[in-house]
């Protein structure tokens, strides 16, 4: 099992307009191989630096799987308008790919 995970830094007032464009997007992660799960996590506020922290959360059969998924053309039509939308970032988001070493 591989966990794939996009932490983003959204910029205080920026939190619902982050949220509506990952509820209105058109995901086709379900007509993937080996995908098992989507989550939108919405973490701590960083009153200091003014952002709220997020993260996306899959959970793919294998890391090839997942790879697969970034080569699709279905990945290029779910990232096609990412710069269009709203919201404010506090730089880019940072990836972090695990693959599962216990647990199911």
């Amino acid at each position: 099992m591989y966990i794939a995970m996009n932490r983003f830094k959204v910029q205080n007032g920026s939190e619902d307009a982050f949220e509506d464009v990952w509820k209105n997007r058109d995901s086709s992660l379900s007509e993937m191989q080996g995908f098992k799960e989507f989550h939108l996590l919405r973490g701590p506020v960083n009153e200091t630096e003014g952002y709220t922290l997020f993260a996306s959360h899959t959970v793919w059969a294998s890391h090839d799987d997942f790879v697969a998924w970034t080569k699709s053309e279905n990945f290029r039509a779910a990232h096609r308008n990412t710069g269009s939308s709203k919201v404010h970032y506090l730089g880019h988001p940072q990836f972090e790919g695990f693959s599962v070493v216990e647990g199911a």
